[in-house]
């Protein structure tokens, strides 16, 4: 391939990724908007400001550079009774009270044919270490980082390890099949808050 040719492609690439992030970018804030307006009053979690919770790296070691493309992200929401909101954060106590929806978009891994969302509730926690985590959005990085244990393909789980416990039922939808607010209404959020309130 011609170098002019790498060059365009090169752009082709950042501009096509540059789109999916920005697109991404709606879909939670629309479900966010969404949320808002259920009688829970969900607000989306801030475990460090307004942002996703991603693993990402600046590592020039092998595995680093392949966390450089952010291609797995989440978010959670949480009822404004369970949580506090302060300086741009929320502060949520980790009890087995708590449920959460919790929103993950996966855009490319091994062994997936297309992008697609992980939603559901998480809930039954507990916290063994009684040091660490000691709030919710603890959990959030704690889940990026364990993954593989944490989603082994099954839609109802339950995870352990020595820090903490927590089970999950999450709905699966393939992203490319959303295409309007009427999709995300029936394909996931209807699925999900139903999920939320059967769960206790």
């Amino acid at each position: 391939m011609e170098k002019k040719e790498v060059v365009k492609q090169t752009a082709l690439a950042f501009d096509f990724i540059q789109k999916l992030y920005f697109e991404v970018s709606y879909l939670i804030k629309e479900i966010e908007g969404l949320l808002a307006e259920e009688d829970e009053r969900f607000i989306i979690g801030r475990p460090s400001g307004y942002a996703i919770t991603a693993r990402s790296s600046s590592g020039l070691e092998p595995n680093g550079v392949i966390l450089w493309a952010l291609k797995k992200m989440s978010v959670c929401f949480i009822t404004e009774e369970q949580t506090k909101l302060k300086g741009g954060v929320t502060n949520t106590v980790f009890d087995k009270n708590l449920r959460v929806i919790y929103l993950r978009i996966v855009l490319n891994e091994k062994e997936i044919s297309e992008p697609y969302i992980y939603m559901g509730v998480l809930y039954d926690f507990e916290d063994k270490k009684r040091r660490w985590p000691a709030k919710f959005e603890h959990v959030m990085a704690h889940i990026e980082y364990n993954e593989s244990k944490v989603f082994t393909g099954k839609e109802v789980f339950n995870y352990a390890d020595s820090y903490t416990s927590f089970k999950g039922k999450l709905v699966k939808v393939n992203l490319y099949d959303i295409n309007s607010s009427e999709d995300i209404v029936r394909l996931i959020l209807t699925p999900v808050l139903t999920l939320y309130r059967e769960t206790n």
